[in-house]
């Protein structure tokens, strides 16, 4: 059952030894058994938790999604539906930051395309990041 050192689950999940101590903090994995040297020791099922979470967490998700979607995921026949509400306002969420990247864009490629490389003293750039009324957008 534990097979996996802290060492060992950090390299199998590509999460780093801190962050691993830190979810077993929150309560994201559960305290692992320990051998008689005090050795965290570590099971398939953690591993494929971990794998679940970082996984979440380089999607975007906040962690309280996550912790919802743990808490689901632990009880088979909770309906998808809760699932499926947690992910519809992640997803929101990106569609609004993609929108205000998309008007940062606009703005920094505006400041380039406005700048004439002459001296830092004449320079568009540093006078619009000087003045935030100056930009065309909210960022």
């Amino acid at each position: 059952m534990s097979e996996f050192s802290i060492g060992d689950l950090s390299m199998q999940s590509g999460v780093k030894v801190p962050t691993i101590r830190y979810y077993e903090q929150i309560g994201l994995i559960d305290a692992p058994v320990r051998t008689e040297g005090n050795q965290r020791r570590y099971g398939a099922a953690e591993l494929d938790r971990l794998r679940f979470i970082a996984h979440a967490r380089d999607m975007g998700f906040a962690m309280d999604s996550l912790k919802s979607m743990l808490s689901l995921a632990a009880r088979k026949d909770a309906p998808c539906a809760r699932v499926d509400a947690i992910v519809e306002q992640h997803l929101a969420e990106v569609d609004q930051r993609i929108e205000q990247l998309t008007r940062l864009r606009g703005e920094l490629a505006g400041m380039l395309s406005n700048s004439h490389h002459g001296t830092v003293g004449e320079c568009r750039i540093v006078e619009v990041l000087s003045d935030h009324d100056q930009c065309a957008c909210e960022h």
